[in-house]
């Protein structure tokens, strides 16, 4: 009770702290509203990784978190010796957007963590983060892929350290990066009274979640972030247009925080940083000196992220191995350590792949190019109006075609062969390029849709905004027809994300945990204990090491091993050389089995294995049923 009662307060407290940073980025640095949360936790998620780079992860946190509290009670006492009142002024698309995201994150809040790859990296190094309080080490035996970036890891860690390091804390603090990222999508919209663009805009967002089934937001996958984070880019390049010194501001954290996202978040902070160069040459500010070293300066800045964690990797983990990781001798091997036919069958499923119309991104991209082409040839004969939504599709088709290149060449040159033979990982690799992809199309047609109106806001009175009254009529159905989409699809999203939640019980996470507890060591202590779990091989689930990850993260060990099977001639043998026998599943065979060679149920559950017998004698075990091991608690 204690506990929950510190956790609230300092929840509350962080709060109030990044209040204080939106306070500062609105009012000091005069950013726009859709930017100022993203602004603001991408910086926070910097700081904290640059902490974390130099050994002072916990130390960071604090030093951000006071500082957002100075700034909170700095604002409120000006506002209290002003004797001004605080007005909030909410618009209805704002006051749409909280309760819409309100609704997500209490989902999020009651969610469990289900996917494979939170147990296999994302949510197993957060947790050695918040335990030890600092960045795993090469000697981290819980961390398999080391060479994975910590971005938005930092992020959760900053927030978890505070309110909780619960699984619902884990997920709503990454659910608070992609609606910040959302929020800043709508920051495209310079007509704040066209409310048609709000919902066409909000309805095209909803559409984005048809292809990130793969990867919804109720995990720690960070595939989903890299292009919605690329769109934040894109967004602040074209409102910053006129004022690069805002835009080079916004860029730093945003840019940085993407590049250590993911190996790959380089590639996607490199288009959108294209773009910002783009619209910088287009324009072509003055003076074109100051403004380009400006712009050049805030491209090398948002680097720092990144080449500090290529340093981090070069000099504390030296002949660490790590996934995906391209040798010399692999560069110099054209077939990179794979055989010709080998190549040939992963070029032939790739492709075979991309091109299935069965599958979502295949099937977006496809319908989002038949759509551009009407909606341009719409324009042009019945609006009379040349759109600028064909040149979009130009140049994110040419970034869809660099993208799938460079997915296969991982699978030829970098990728293990058990795993690029069946194309790991396609889809989630296919729906962020095509999020992006569709994002890019549907913020051009926001755009363009926003230049298409007979008058601009502000150049006559409200109620001759439109031409015609037919015009306005036609304009209030829209709005009410895109409004109707949006919400469909999103209460699709909210169903499917209720539906998994509902069924948690019937996961292998939910039946690990059920057994295990989830286990937190003071000061981050590694049980060096000796696991052997048992359950069935369904859906592969001990073949393909998901149980073992689980029991990993569980019970915060290295030493687990899982078997789907007992072999009678064996089985002393086979428990001798671990500590205890966990139950994760049982069945009437190991029932049987159990019971008739050490006396016990074989239920669902722990054992702790006792071994005696010297050097060549029949080894003698005897299992002692346990709930939880002395010094571990749960949380």
């Amino acid at each position: 009770m204690i506990s929950v009662l510190v956790h609230a307060v300092m929840g509350i407290l962080l709060l109030c702290s990044m209040i204080g940073y939106f306070m500062f980025a609105g009012k000091k640095l005069k950013l726009l509203p859709e930017f100022v949360p993203v602004f603001v936790f991408s910086s926070i998620a910097c700081v904290t990784y640059i902490g974390g780079i130099f050994n002072l992860l916990f130390p960071g946190a604090i030093l951000i978190f006071a500082v957002g509290l100075i700034f909170f009670a700095s604002y409120m006492s000006k506002t209290c010796l002003k004797k001004e009142c605080i007005h909030i002024k909410i618009t209805l698309f704002q006051g749409l957007f909280l309760v819409g995201s309100l609704f997500f994150l209490y989902l999020l809040g009651i969610s469990k963590l289900t996917h494979y790859d939170n147990f296999s990296h994302w949510a197993v190094a957060l947790k050695v983060m918040l335990s030890t309080n600092a960045f795993p080490t090469a000697t981290s035996v819980l961390i398999d892929f080391k060479n994975y970036p910590l971005g938005t890891t930092s992020f959760l860690y900053y927030i978890c350290r505070f309110a909780g390091h619960s699984q619902a804390m884990m997920l709503i603090a990454q659910g608070l990066l992609i609606f910040a990222c959302f929020y800043a999508i709508f920051g495209i919209i310079t007509e704040k009274k066209r409310f048609l663009l709000y919902g066409f805009l909000g309805a095209g967002c909803s559409v984005l979640s048809i292809f990130n089934l793969t990867i919804r937001i109720n995990n720690l996958l960070v595939d989903f972030i890299l292009p919605i984070y690329t769109l934040v880019l894109f967004v602040i390049a074209y409102r910053y247009k006129d004022s690069i010194k805002k835009a080079c501001i916004c860029t730093i954290p945003v840019a940085g925080l993407l590049m250590i996202v993911k190996s790959t978040g380089t590639i996607f902070a490199g288009i959108g940083l294209i773009y910002l160069v783009y619209q910088w040459l287009k324009n072509k500010e003055k003076p074109l000196l100051k403004t380009g070293i400006m712009l050049l300066s805030s491209i090398l800045a948002s680097f720092l992220p990144y080449v500090l964690w290529k340093l981090h990797m070069a000099w504390g983990f030296q002949g660490v191995e790590n996934k995906f990781n391209v040798s010399a001798d692999k560069l110099n091997n054209i077939s990179g350590g794979k055989s010709p036919e080998d190549i040939n069958n992963i070029i032939s499923l790739f492709v075979q792949s991309t091109f299935d119309l069965k599958t979502r991104p295949a099937m977006g991209v496809l319908v989002f190019h038949v759509a551009v082409i009407m909606s341009v040839v719409f324009a042009y004969t019945v609006l009379k109006k040349k759109w600028n939504l064909w040149k979009a599709l130009i140049a994110l088709d040419l970034v869809l075609i660099s993208y799938y290149l460079g997915i296969l060449a991982l699978y030829v040159f970098s990728m293990p062969l058990d795993e690029a033979i069946r194309l790991a990982g396609f889809d989630r690799y296919a729906a962020s390029i095509v999020i992006l992809f569709a994002g890019g199309i549907i913020l051009c047609a926001t755009v363009d849709i926003e230049r298409t109106f007979y008058y601009r806001m502000n150049e006559v009175p409200d109620y001759r905004a439109f031409k015609t009254v037919e015009s306005k009529n036609r304009y209030q159905k829209g709005v009410i027809g895109v409004i109707g989409v949006a919400l469909a699809l999103l209460m699709s999203e909210y169903n499917g994300m209720a539906t998994i939640q509902k069924t948690y019980e019937t996961t292998l996470p939910y039946k690990v945990k059920e057994v295990t507890g989830d286990r937190w060591y003071q000061e981050g202590q590694v049980d060096h204990s000796k696991y052997l779990f048992y359950a069935s091989d369904r859906d592969s689930q001990v073949t393909n090491y998901f149980m073992q990850y689980l029991g990993k993260y569980m019970l915060y060990t290295p030493n687990v091993d899982g078997i789907c099977a007992f072999y009678e001639d064996n089985m002393s043998n086979l428990l001798s050389g671990y500590d205890y026998l966990v139950m994760v599943e049982s069945d009437a065979s190991a029932k049987k089995l159990l019971k008739k060679y050490y006396g016990v149920s074989g239920s669902e559950g722990i054992y702790k294995i006792s071994a005696s017998g010297g050097e060549g004698a029949e080894k003698k075990v005897q299992l002692v049923p346990e709930n939880q091991k002395e010094g571990a608690y749960t949380k």
